[in-house]
């Protein structure tokens, strides 16, 4: 009898790394994806050294290399003075400390990399999933055209509206933070005179809800920026919905000038409504577990959802490779995991971290390729 492959829902970085950490540890996976095709959205994804090692292990270091910038530090500012009040060095010295450097890319190149790195049957676009359904031997999914398909198992990597998430611990909504994101890009070129544009610099605003991040793209040829305020009147999610440039410039006034230049050359700006949830007590139940934002959505001020949902996949392949039971494995996944997501989601909310000098360490030196699993208890028993 055929044992069927371990399901995967949701085709974002989370799902698609995991997808191929399994493979590589030798489980047969489908992924499903309610997108009918992949589109080249979103503009920016900021890979700090937790991640890239976590990538280069799966073998996609080189094709990142090929356009991502490098930034040359990590920079703390003050809003009103500019005053600089942490550097950490985030390229040669990031390799040498960490292993890995930071990389800045188009997420759209980093999407491209992922699948890439996948046969393209292991893909299901076009399969919007509305129901979870476990049985002894494996788990049914639903989707919106009545269509249905049975897995060994299932990795709900499907985002803050996970369905996955909703089977297993019932509906619950996400909540507004209060705080909405401007992003733009904008080429180096327009910005002579600005400093350190071949770094990610973070303007620390009067209030935690209120920032300005910049960082180089595509080999420092644009510069990305980011910029969260408090807004309560705003609840839109979606991250194509344009903003108004003047209503950009007009929640940051009264910053430095070199902050101010960066969005005096913006000519368009997307906004969006930042929504998170609280940690978890559990992620997984049975042959269902959870990955990314589906277990941890996280505000942004780290710098971490992307690097979170890539190190719990590389985890997660690490624990099914260890286990022939699954049921084992995703606890032991979890259990290996649970914690420092729940302290980088709880970080994040705080936006604190690194605005002076501290400790980096404990993020960007974490190793998902060697971190200890939790002990088998089957085993021990």
């Amino acid at each position: 009898m055929t044992v069927p492959p371990i399901g995967v829902l949701g085709a974002g970085i989370g799902g698609l790394a995991a997808a191929i950490a399994l493979r590589q540890a030798g489980r047969d996976v489908v992924v499903f994806e309610q997108a009918a095709r992949f589109a080249r959205v979103g503009a920016d994804i900021n890979l700090t050294p937790n991640a890239v090692r976590a990538l280069d292990g799966i073998g996609l270091g080189p094709a990142l290399r090929e356009t991502a910038a490098r930034p040359r530090f990590r920079i703390s500012r003050l809003w009103d003075t500019g005053e600089e009040t942490s550097r950490l060095g985030m390229a040669e010295e990031a390799e040498d400390r960490y292993g890995a450097p930071q990389l800045t890319l188009h997420r759209a190149d980093l999407m491209s990399a992922l699948e890439a790195a996948l046969p393209a049957e292991v893909l299901r676009l076009g399969r919007k999933a509305v129901s979870v359904t476990e049985a002894e031997n494996g788990v049914t999914i639903g989707f919106a055209d009545g269509r249905s398909e049975v897995v060994s198992a299932l990795v709900g990597a499907d985002g803050i509206h996970s369905v996955a998430r909703a089977a297993l611990f019932g509906q619950e909504s996400p909540r507004f933070t209060g705080v909405v994101a401007f992003r733009a890009v904008v080429p180096a070129a327009r910005l002579a005179g600005v400093p350190n544009l071949d770094s990610f610099t973070k303007w620390w605003g009067p209030t935690p809800e209120s920032q300005i991040v910049t960082f180089p793209l595509n080999r420092g040829q644009d510069i990305f920026i980011f910029a969260t305020t408090a807004q309560e009147s705003w609840r839109h999610e979606s991250w194509t919905q344009p903003g108004s440039v003047e209503e950009l410039r007009g929640f940051y006034a009264d910053f430095h000038p070199e902050a101010r230049a960066l969005l005096d050359a913006c000519d368009e700006v997307l906004k969006t409504a930042l929504w998170e949830r609280d940690p978890l007590p559990e992620w997984s139940r049975g042959r269902v577990t959870l990955l990314g934002d589906a277990a941890h959505p996280m505000m942004p001020f780290m710098a971490q959802g992307a690097g979170m949902a890539i190190e719990d996949a590389i985890v997660l392949a690490r624990a099914v490779a260890d286990t022939s039971d699954i049921e084992t494995a995703f606890r032991r996944y979890e259990e290996a995991r649970r914690g420092r997501t729940a302290r980088i989601q709880l970080g994040s909310r705080a936006n604190t971290w690194l605005r002076e000098a501290g400790n980096a360490d404990w993020v960007y030196g974490y190793d998902s390729w060697q971190v200890p699993l939790p002990a088998d208890d089957r085993q021990a028993a």
